[in-house]
């Protein structure tokens, strides 16, 4: 069976980074419509929003792939080889525990206590022996029917595959692994929050 693979952006945090840029848009294109001066001080918190908003609700994302999984969050970006995870957890959002670190997913939060509440064992159904906890326990977001637990199960059910049949043999291999900072975007973040500073205060 061909693997296919799974890429993972949440439709909310899109919807909340468009919304979020064209409000920003609409009031910087106001600010220099009405006081064109006024605008070279104000604009720089407004664009500082749009950019803040981009980076926290749109850029985030998971793509599980064949040979490991990409986790896209603000600051960085994490390639995980499969034979380099050692559990897969979502207690507070979807994690992928290694070795030496723990690789959360900014893209998968663990769900709210209201989502939760309605839940049932057929939620459960199909969820994977490695998510079980002690005395055979679950938690609320390793549920099918939630993102985390839905994304979690379908790398569980990749790792189990590929750890029962001897892929994991040689062991992991740390520096597999790769970790990318988003220089360009803290640079224009900074930049942004300097240039605010100053068009407040000047």
């Amino acid at each position: 069976m061909p693997f296919q693979e799974v890429f993972y952006r949440p439709v909310l945090g899109r919807v909340l980074a468009v919304v979020t840029i064209v409000v920003c848009a609409a009031g910087v294109v106001l600010l220099l419509w009405e006081d064109p001066a006024a605008a070279l001080r104000y604009s720089w918190p407004i664009l500082l929003v749009a950019v803040v908003a981009w980076a926290l609700f749109w850029r985030p994302s998971l793509r599980v792939q064949e040979h490991g999984i990409t986790v896209v969050n603000v600051f960085r970006t994490h390639f995980v080889p499969w034979p380099n995870i050692t559990a897969i957890d979502t207690r507070y959002s979807l994690t992928l525990r290694t070795g030496g670190a723990s690789v959360r997913v900014w893209a998968t939060p663990a769900p709210g206590r209201h989502r939760t509440l309605g839940l049932a064992s057929k939620d459960f159904d199909g969820v994977g022996q490695s998510a079980l906890g002690e005395h055979g326990s679950l938690r609320p977001s390793d549920a099918i029917s939630t993102p985390s637990g839905n994304l979690a199960q379908v790398i569980r059910g990749h790792w189990e595959r590929l750890r029962d049949a001897g892929a994991f043999a040689s062991g992991a291999d740390p520096e597999a692994s790769a970790v990318t900072w988003h220089w360009a975007t803290i640079a224009v973040i900074a930049v942004l929050a300097g240039a605010t500073v100053i068009g407040l205060l000047v």
